[in-house]
């Protein structure tokens, strides 16, 4: 068992597992690039030595959980430059951070933005004193021309 997953060192948490079928069963996600042999959501997916931000997602349905530290800039602007490939669509799930660079560099006006209700309980804690609790939205989907995301 890794104990990182247990102490408030770790910036990985694991997706909820009926949150993440519901957007799977809309999306059909075939590629995890944030993930280990533990927490993978796709069968697919890539490690943390494997670099997912190294890795090429071109024709892929991908499910992006990042990491909550200080790299999650550079993976909304993979994701952001992933998706715009052909037959590539990429789903984040990330906190609702609306202040940052990266959401008015990448996200706004970009994407499609679904605020999630309430706080999502993630995986990995065994308790809840101890889970990351985000008021969290998940971004994909290019917007439509003009529209406001």
């Amino acid at each position: 068992m890794n104990k990182a997953l247990f102490s408030s060192k770790t910036d990985q948490w694991a997706t909820p597992k009926d949150f993440f079928d519901a957007l799977n069963a809309e999306f059909h996600f075939d590629l995890d690039p944030c993930a280990d042999e533990e927490n993978h959501k796709t069968p697919e997916y890539f490690t943390k030595e494997q670099d997912g931000l190294l890795q090429d997602w071109s024709g892929r349905r991908v499910f992006c959980n990042p990491p909550y530290g200080r790299a999650i800039s550079a993976w909304v602007e993979k994701s952001f430059r992933e998706g715009h490939k052909d037959d590539t669509l990429v789903v984040m799930l990330i906190p609702a951070r609306t202040d940052t660079r990266y959401f008015h560099d990448f996200i706004k006006n970009r994407a499609e933005v679904r605020f999630i209700q309430g706080r999502l309980k993630f995986g990995g804690v065994r308790t809840l004193r101890r889970s990351r609790q985000w008021s969290s939205y998940f971004a994909g989907r290019e917007c439509e021309e003009g529209g406001a995301a």
